[in-house]
């Protein structure tokens, strides 16, 4: 059924599946995060990386390597592409999360 074309978009001239969608989802956010960081980055006058980025990474990261494993597509290429970016933003994630609550601890107690 995932792998099936969405007939309610066939007016597109598209052969849309469900998978793809999730795959093509993925991809637009994992893309887009750079404009999450270039707009924190203009803001703050100086290169930042705002969790959301993290946040963008981690999601299109697991949508499009979703796709690669689920979809008829089942692309090695596309498993490794996504599959190390993944564990990347993951652990950035969760370094930016731990450093965060320390910082929050360590203000709270001056």
């Amino acid at each position: 059924m995932m792998n099936e074309q969405i007939v309610s978009l066939a007016w597109t001239g598209l052969h849309l599946t469900p998978w793809k969608l999730i795959g093509l989802t993925g991809a637009f956010m994992f893309g887009s995060r750079w404009l999450v960081q270039f707009l924190a980055s203009r803001k703050a006058g100086r290169p930042v990386i705002p969790r959301l980025f993290w946040y963008m990474s981690l999601l299109g990261s697991a949508m499009t390597l979703s796709y690669f494993l689920f979809s008829s597509k089942q692309d090695a290429v596309g498993v490794l592409q996504n599959l190390f970016p993944a564990f990347t933003a993951a652990y950035s994630l969760y370094l930016d999360i731990r450093h965060g609550r320390r910082t929050r601890a360590e203000g709270e107690r001056v």
